[in-house]
């Protein structure tokens, strides 16, 4: 072992022992925990059950249709995210005046942690004293400004929690793409200004080519973080009203917490792991394929 690899092995073993103790060993005793049956109020008498968990996870009615909730939940908020990261990003690279300021306000939600989100949104939400409902009133939008109770209605329950989370991380997608479109070269866009292309042909062929490959990390990133999204939907409606609202992480956590079912929630945090894991191979197995091209 020469000396230049003793030294890396130095600098690696910290984040080793850090992913050893914080990552590896909670996921071990996690998928150990998902093939026995524990009560949390008594955990000393556990019982092997094989796949059982899983088998009761995968039928469940409540699994079904939190994992729905969390497809719904992220497809709806990262794909406006996306646009409306993308038209800021768009808007601020154009380098207009006063542009720095625009961004420093637009980027200000990203210091707020996402249970004072869920917490801002749930009085801005509320259908007696929200201000919501008190701006589509004054606009003719809705006959009554406590038309709509975007907290207790099973129609917008889970609306409520994306229109809060896009809030909340338009500002991110919009770094990162921002970021993207200053790294693209100006000899690019002078040579098709020079060829004859208009701005529309322009983003078709310079700006969306060169902005793929960070705007599928950012995508990535986003998904993944939305799923496991808890603190806003917890705080703005805990899963209701009737689990209209109920996403695979606050469902787990009732699910452990309220009924002490450590195995069924031990295996539903495992097919979840698995599911994000497929996401992300899928999406760098593409990204990889895509700039080998």
């Amino acid at each position: 072992m020469n000396r230049t690899y003793r030294t890396s092995l130095l600098f690696f073993m910290p984040a080793g022992i850090f992913m050893l103790v914080f990552l590896i060993y909670p996921i071990s005793l996690l998928l150990k925990d998902s093939f026995y049956k524990i009560d949390i109020f008594n955990p000393s008498e556990a019982s092997f059950v094989g796949l059982s968990n899983y088998i009761n996870a995968l039928t469940s009615e409540r699994f079904i249709g939190a994992t729905i909730n969390t497809v719904i939940y992220v497809v709806g908020a990262v794909s406006v995210e996306l646009l409306l990261g993308l038209f800021f990003a768009l808007l601020l690279n154009s380098g207009f005046k006063g542009s720095g300021i625009i961004r420093t306000i637009l980027l200000s939600p990203l210091m707020i942690a996402p249970i004072v989100t869920g917490l801002i949104w749930r009085f801005m939400l509320n259908n007696q004293f929200g201000i919501v409902n008190k701006f589509l009133y004054d606009f003719n939008i809705t006959s009554s400004p406590h038309a709509i109770q975007w907290l207790s209605d099973e129609r917008y329950s889970l609306l409520s929690a994306i229109i809060a989370d896009i809030w909340l991380t338009t500002p991110f997608m919009m770094l990162v793409l921002l970021a993207g479109l200053q790294g693209i070269s100006p000899t690019l866009y002078e040579s098709a200004r020079i060829d004859g292309a208009n701005k529309i042909q322009i983003f078709f062929s310079i700006t969306l080519p060169s902005l793929m490959p960070v705007m599928v990390v950012a995508i990535l990133i986003r998904m993944i973080d939305a799923a496991r999204t808890f603190d806003i939907v917890w705080v703005l409606t805990q899963g209701g009203p009737s689990f209209s609202s109920e996403v695979l992480s606050t469902y787990m956590y009732s699910n452990l917490t309220r009924y002490g079912l450590v195995g069924e929630s031990s295996a539903m945090a495992v097919i979840f792991i698995i599911i994000l894991l497929a996401l992300s191979s899928y999406f760098l197995v593409n990204m990889f394929r895509a700039n080998k091209k």
